[in-house]
């Protein structure tokens, strides 16, 4: 079965504190365009702590082409 196309891309969440990625999570490109942050459980750091987007690709998004 084929995997219906959708607009929601994975992101990973950094936190402040520590500066581990530990969650990801999914978010509509299209109606969120700004970055997004949660307060979440840090286990490094073992408090909550604020998670922002990672900026940078996680490579899970695009289609690498086929060498030839």
């Amino acid at each position: 079965m084929a995997k219906k196309a959708t607009k929601r891309k994975l992101v990973g969440l950094v936190s402040d504190l520590s500066g581990h990625r530990t969650y990801y999570t999914t978010k509509n490109t299209q109606t969120t365009t700004e970055k997004i942050s949660l307060r979440k459980y840090d286990p490094v750091a073992r408090k909550h702590a604020t998670y922002t987007e990672t900026k940078k690709s996680l490579g899970r998004n695009e289609v690498k082409a086929r060498k030839s």
